[in-house]
């Protein structure tokens, strides 16, 4: 039995893909959340042989959009994949979606049989399904790419909830300072600090500093 997740906040929505998954016998479902800062509370709360092996994502969500959940959950469960749902085949969310670790973007109105062939391609294959709608964008989009021009950046932005101040203490802390340190250099208080970092691993979903300098890494925050 494979598992799966899926992550929507429109409740139409959310009944059509359980429909569909139900025709799918291989296939359960871990849990539903409705935004990303449910994903990440979900994934928080499950050992590691129970975790979905794909989650599917919408990518307009509030309070955390797919983009940034992706980038995050992909930062902590690099062996989770990520196949985008989708009604819109809007450029930039194309690449901002495969930048932060998408394997797949499907729209939406896709049959039970195209997301379990798209999920067989990933799991089986290593490969990266897209809606034909969407790979003719994609390679649109590549032809018409200046090639000559500098690599742009890649780097995936912070999440919004992230305060300027804890901007400066994460960086402080990807440097390898303590609380003290930082309460020092910034003319804080250690205990303002702690609970900056407290709020910084509750924004972020992590349980550790490890995990915060991991995803500073990763993304290029720092």
């Amino acid at each position: 039995m494979i598992n799966i997740a899926l992550v929507e906040d429109n409740a139409i929505n959310r009944n059509t893909f359980l429909q569909k998954i139900n025709l799918l016998k291989e296939y359960k479902l871990s849990f539903i959340a409705t935004n990303g800062v449910e994903c990440m509370k979900e994934l928080k709360g499950l050992p590691f042989q129970l975790l979905p092996q794909v989650i599917f994502m919408d990518l307009e969500m509030p309070e955390m959009d797919g983009i940034q959940t992706i980038t995050l959950a992909k930062g902590l469960h690099p062996h989770i994949h990520f196949i985008v749902l989708t009604v819109f085949d809007d450029d930039e969310k194309i690449f901002d979606a495969i930048k932060a670790g998408a394997s797949g973007y499907l729209l939406k109105h896709e049959n039970a049989a195209a997301l379990e062939e798209a999920m067989d391609n990933i799991l089986k294959h290593q490969g990266a399904p897209m809606s034909p709608a969407i790979a003719r964008k994609a390679l649109q989009l590549l032809s018409r790419m200046d090639m000559t021009k500098p690599e742009a950046k890649t780097e995936a932005n912070l999440p919004s909830a992230i305060t300027d101040r804890e901007k400066e203490i994460l960086q402080q802390m990807v440097n390898g300072w303590d609380a003290k340190r930082i309460a020092s250099a910034l003319n804080l208080s250690v205990l303002t600090v702690r609970k900056h970092i407290a709020n910084i691993y509750e924004k972020l979903h992590v349980n550790s500093k490890a995990q915060v300098i991991s995803l500073a890494h990763k993304n290029k925050w720092v």
